[in-house]
């Protein structure tokens, strides 16, 4: 099985070399591509300076556009699993074999990585909780599935979904919506309990006023998706 690690990057010069460290300590079995989404500090010449393997975009793409490029990378280098991992730091590759073993174990086409099933290490603002909580209620409304950490960043997927997202991927925000999109077209979506980091450097893209226009806009591209044929 060939394994690939997304990590889409802007602004992470302070966190990126540690973000890579860990993988290659705790999951080399993995290969890994940086999507460098047209940072702004010395993200980009720390990679090829330090010979990281990256991918650099020429215009601001978003998490979205970042993220699709790199299932586009995977599609075009024949990967059969990729994982979307955060270059800030927050994610811990120790899990990624458990969640590959679980992948396979169970059929599931989407492992997610959740820090709410046993409730360890960082747990987001309050603010930002009573977020993921709205988006675990819409999508047991709409879906009769139970997701516990909707907006998580890591999330492993096999080949169908790969071929599916480097065609089809939300732009902004859009980890709830393709969770949306993917149990409406019934494919199997697992999660696994992780403990995640705090950010230790840099500052979130999405600030208090950013989050209502998030919430607003999430929940009209899910309710869109529900009933499009």
């Amino acid at each position: 099985m060939k394994s690939l690690v997304i990590i889409p990057a802007f602004n992470e010069e302070k966190s990126i070399e540690k973000t890579v460290a860990d993988l290659q300590e705790n999951a080399p079995e993995f290969d890994y591509i940086i999507i460098n989404d047209c940072s702004t500090d010395n993200t980009l010449s720390l990679c090829r300076e330090k010979g990281m393997p990256v991918l650099n975009l020429h215009v601001n793409l978003g998490i979205g556009g970042a993220v699709q490029t790199g299932y586009l990378y995977a599609q075009k280098m024949g990967y059969d699993i990729t994982v979307q991992f955060d270059g800030d730091g927050q994610h811990d590759a120790k899990y990624l074999s458990a969640m590959q073993a679980y992948l396979q174990d169970t059929g599931a086409d989407m492992v997610i990585g959740s820090r709410f099933i046993e409730k360890e290490g960082f747990q987001s603002s309050g603010i930002r909780r009573l977020g993921i909580r709205y988006f675990t209620a819409l999508i047991a409304c709409l879906t009769k599935k139970t997701i516990t950490d909707p907006t998580s960043g890591m999330r492993m997927v096999n080949r169908k979904v790969i071929q599916l997202f480097a065609s089809d991927y939300p732009k902004d925000y859009p980890e709830p919506e393709c969770i949306a999109a993917l149990l409406k077209k019934n494919y199997t979506i697992k999660e696994y309990p992780v403990v995640m980091r705090e950010r230790a450097e840099g500052t979130s893209s999405i600030s208090p006023l950013k989050s209502v226009y998030y919430m607003i806009k999430v929940t009209l591209a899910i309710l869109m998706e529900q009933i499009r044929e």
